[in-house]
């Protein structure tokens, strides 16, 4: 009787114990609910996961236009040095490859490519988009609307944690130099 008593229970908490398990394994990620710009789901370069940027939240962003075959494609070492740097104190690097110029890869996997194999990038990379004009994606539409479109690849965009200021810096303020820099940390000490 004992047995068929024990045999019972654990045919009721198996289920309810794998079913915890599952939970821990892949969270339910709970929805932000953030009152500005950020509040978008994009999906990431060459992946099927979306990601919605309200998950950043009270961080300070640099959001940068990036292309594979440009000139200051190198940048994106310098740009991986920042985000290094920066990540444990709060900065977010946020990279968007884009065709605009004409100097993006046409296949996504190209891309990719460029982005983690060849200068080992582990920023969030975002799948290619228009980042100038009318059909520029949502987070470029708001930068562009507060300061103004990049007239090249490698812009970069310093938003304050609390949204409220973007600072825009051209392709030639590499990631590292002393004026970009400067900026970060005088962002992250505000925060």
């Amino acid at each position: 009787m004992i047995k068929i008593i024990l045999l019972a229970l654990m045919a009721l908490l198996v289920p309810t114990l794998a079913q915890a398990q599952s939970t821990a394994e892949h969270p339910i990620k709970k929805q932000n609910n953030c009152q500005d710009f950020t509040n978008v789901t994009l999906r990431k370069l060459r992946s099927k996961e979306f990601v919605n940027l309200c998950q950043f939240e009270n961080q300070p962003l640099l959001i940068v236009n990036t292309a594979s075959n440009c000139g200051f494609t190198p940048q994106f070492a310098g740009l991986e040095a920042v985000y290094n740097k920066y990540k444990d104190q709060g900065l977010v690097v946020l990279g968007f490859p884009s065709d605009d110029f004409f100097q993006e890869e046409n296949n996504e996997q190209d891309t990719a490519k460029v982005c983690f194999v060849n200068y080992g990038v582990t920023f969030t990379m975002f799948a290619t988009s228009a980042v100038r004009g009318s059909d520029a994606n949502p987070i470029f539409k708001h930068l562009n609307s507060q300061t103004s479109s990049p007239n090249w690849n490698f812009y970069k965009y310093l938003v304050s944690a609390d949204r409220k200021t973007i600072t825009r810096f051209n392709s030639k303020v590499a990631p590292e130099s002393e004026k970009l820099t400067a900026a970060i940390e005088a962002t992250l000490a505000i925060n």
